[in-house]
């Protein structure tokens, strides 16, 4: 039987100083669930943040969706006995979304919010530490248990419980799993990267890469 759709958790941290290798290093991956409606705003959550926002948050990272599904599979990985909503860094511990079933640009309503699927997550040294195994970055980027990341079309509160409610499929049907295969892994062919980008809300920075895919000859 298919897992609801359903928001789990909502997970927010402000960014703080953390030790890292020796060095101080602000982080804002360390997300702890909160209790009653949050605030969805067009860059981030109420009461949450970045610390590097050159490679984080921003129009299109706004909120980090993890499905809990994946969440046994880095405890057996890892040998943890559980681990705690947010410990993947994400804003959202969801249930019924998963890489192989939701394409870039999808459009989803979460409690009064609707928000539109922009990218995988690519991991950082940052969860590495976070998680306790610093070498675990390649094995999360080939497992392809990512998550994703939205953009908000409409803001609003957003509540742990409140279902998830699909409210456009994105023609084109690129799956996050078959996004994070051409991003990052060396997958797909021109075709393929061809068809991503006519994707018209891709990030820039993901439109990037696959044009430097494609000019390159790395396909």
């Amino acid at each position: 039987m298919k897992a609801s759709r359903k928001l789990l958790s909502v997970n927010v941290a402000l960014p703080h100083t953390v030790e890292i290798n020796g060095q101080p290093v602000r982080t804002g991956i360390f997300k702890a669930p909160v209790a009653g409606p949050v605030w969805l705003g067009r860059l981030t959550l109420a009461g949450d943040g970045q610390a590097d926002l050159t490679v984080h948050g921003g129009e299109y990272q706004a909120a980090y969706i993890y499905p809990a599904e994946h969440y046994s599979h880095w405890e057996k990985v890892v040998g943890a006995p559980k681990f705690p909503p947010g410990m993947f860094g994400e804003n959202f511990t969801v249930s019924g979304l998963l890489e192989d079933g939701v394409c870039i640009g999808d459009v989803w309503r979460i409690g009064q919010a609707q928000v539109q699927v922009t990218m995988p997550r690519v991991p950082c040294f940052k969860f590495g530490h976070k998680i306790g195994r610093p070498t675990i970055l390649k094995e999360f980027l080939h497992s392809g248990r990512s998550g994703f990341y939205h953009r908000v079309l409409t803001e609003g509160t957003v509540t742990a419980g409140d279902p998830i409610e699909l409210l456009e499929r994105h023609p084109i049907g690129v799956t996050v799993r078959q996004m994070l295969g051409m991003q990052k892994l060396g997958e797909g062919d021109a075709a393929a990267l061809r068809r991503a980008l006519e994707i018209e809300c891709l990030p820039p920075v993901l439109r990037r890469e696959l044009e430097l895919r494609l000019t390159s000859g790395k396909s």
